[in-house]
């Protein structure tokens, strides 16, 4: 860290505090996308944190910055989970009565997909037992998010940052002790991942190959094609209706009960929480233009598509960079 440029931030040089706080930006917004679930969550949460950083940072000792942030980011999400107040709740209607075939879903309904491009290649700490590509996954991500806060803050800052139990008790105001007994709560009561035996490295030839099949049957509006890339325990669920489905067969069924297969569709490829993600696009008859549904993300095993998640708002599209309309031609 450059101590004069800190000297010029504490003395209320805003440009110097912006190189200061620029190299950990991105690493920030992630954690607090990690410990909230909510792209936009984290938005304003981290907005909030760096604030609240400039204000106080004629206080900070100038011994690990990046750890300081942490401390704060991490506060400030602890205060936004807190507040109940700043997330209105679900509306707790019976949604499995509307669908054929669907079970209810705990995966949280504010979950939000993570563009890629977002995502900082930070090198965790010697300590992290998760890697990068794996803590970002929407089923991790969304798994967090049923740990009490305290566990929450623990697993991630020790093992998926891999922060000492030391700084980890120093960012979270509380003793080693305290941390230790929380983190190994934690690791108790956290549901694993999809079986890393079975799950693809992302990029890899096993992926290309099942999500290029997927594409292929998907614009082709097959219905049976896609279906027949779904594992046996597959599940598609589509935040924030509190449903999912299980198995090809529940699934191939509420698919085709949307009615739009056999028509020319249209997927647009991006990145999301390192995982294969589209935007999807449908027909608009005499328009000549296929308007934009949603975004899938996929979950790819060795055997096939293990999982699908659907978010059908179409301001997720523009976070990803992608058009609300295509040419139909």
């Amino acid at each position: 860290m450059n101590e004069e440029r800190l000297a010029r931030a504490q003395a209320g040089d805003g440009k110097a505090f912006e190189e200061l706080i620029g190299p950990y930006r991105r690493e920030l917004h992630v954690h607090c996308y990690r410990m909230l679930g909510s792209v936009q969550d984290a938005e304003d949460v981290l907005q909030e944190a760096l604030l609240a950083a400039w204000q106080s940072l004629e206080r900070f000792d100038g011994r690990s910055l990046r750890a300081w942030l942490y401390r704060i980011a991490t506060n400030r999400c602890l205060n936004y989970l807190r507040d109940t107040s700043r997330r209105p709740q679900g509306t707790g209607a019976d949604f499995t009565s509307q669908f054929l075939g669907a079970s209810p879903s705990d995966e949280p309904w504010w979950l939000e997909p993570y563009p890629d491009a977002l995502i900082d290649n930070v090198t965790p700490g010697p300590e992290a037992r998760y890697e990068t590509r794996e803590s970002i996954a929407l089923s991790f991500v969304a798994g967090l998010q049923h740990l009490p806060t305290q566990q929450r803050s623990a697993l991630v800052l020790r093992d998926v940052l891999g922060f000492s139990p030391s700084e980890t008790a120093h960012i979270l105001d509380s003793t080693a002790a305290s941390v230790n007994s929380a983190l190994q709560r934690a690791r108790a009561g956290f549901r694993p991942t999809k079986d890393p035996e079975r799950t693809t490295l992302p990029r890899s030839d096993v992926e290309a190959q099942v999500v290029d099949r997927f594409v292929e049957a998907f614009q082709r509006g097959d219905l049976d094609a896609v279906v027949a890339l779904l594992t046996e325990d597959s599940v598609f669920s589509m935040p924030p209706e509190p449903v999912e489905f299980r198995g090809p067969r529940t699934i191939g069924e509420f698919l085709r009960s949307l009615g739009f297969w056999g028509k020319a569709l249209k997927l647009v490829p991006t990145g999301a929480n390192n995982q294969p993600a589209f935007g999807y696009y449908l027909p608009d008859r005499g328009s000549g233009v296929h308007r934009a549904s949603g975004m899938l993300v996929l979950t790819v095993a060795r055997e096939g598509v293990s999982a699908i998640t659907r978010f059908g708002d179409r301001g997720v599209l523009a976070r990803f960079g992608l058009p609300r309309a295509l040419p139909s031609d």
